[in-house]
């Protein structure tokens, strides 16, 4: 970004075509949470769980995002930053439902872990398409891309499990994957709150830049 002109501003999400895509990947994320959740239980897989619970947070923070597009850059940073909280929420609630599981160590059901995993994976990489001319923008746009981005490894990761849980018949390969996906939720909390410090210093930058200019 340019610090004297700001000529060269980070996309903000104000485009129809954006507000477009975003409804489309918010039906997906809404849909595939039910269908994830109810899964979970049927087949006793933290890990499917763990997946579920992105698609209910990516179904709140990207209609948070939808919601302050066109606000101002505060505005939209603090929205950031909610999401960027809300993922460490989830990793924090994933990595104790893990250590909790451990203690009871039931093993899953492979095979619907595996199928559903495909499944979501199916909707994910849906989701990345739809994002991917938008994947480089503000803080609230990039943890858009950040999340989607998130979801198509989480399934990977869920289908490996499952394949690792079949084969092991063990529920080790089930916790093993969702002790690295809060991992994942933790570390995309920690890129989203330092895209808002450089965003909120350019900006500072910027205005006394400007101030300058004015007085001269």
């Amino acid at each position: 970004m340019g610090a004297c002109c700001g000529n060269d501003h980070e996309f903000d999400g104000t485009s129809r075509k954006y507000r477009q895509a975003l409804w489309w990947v918010i039906a997906i994320n809404a849909t595939m949470f039910f269908v994830e959740m109810g899964a979970s239980f049927q087949a006793s897989s933290q890990a499917l769980q763990a997946d579920a619970l992105d698609f209910l947070g990516d179904t709140a923070t990207y209609s948070l995002s939808l919601l302050v597009i066109g606000h101002s850059l505060q505005t939209r940073n603090k929205a950031a930053l909610f999401k960027a909280f809300s993922l460490l929420v989830m990793g924090l609630g994933v990595l104790g439902m893990t250590v909790y599981r451990v203690l009871i160590m039931k093993t899953p059901e492979a095979f619907t872990m595996g199928s559903i995993g495909a499944l979501a994976f199916t909707a994910n990489i849906i989701s990345v398409l739809i994002l991917l001319r938008f994947r480089n923008g503000d803080a609230n746009v990039r943890s858009v891309w950040l999340c989607s981005r998130n979801d198509a490894i989480g399934n990977l990761a869920v289908i490996l499990a499952a394949a690792g849980v079949w084969q092991s018949q063990s529920a080790w390969p089930d916790l093993i994957v969702a002790l690295i996906m809060a991992s994942l939720f933790i570390w995309s909390s920690v890129q989203i709150v330092q895209q808002v410090k450089r965003s909120n210093t350019e900006s500072k930058s910027e205005t006394a830049t400007k101030n300058c200019h004015d007085k001269q």
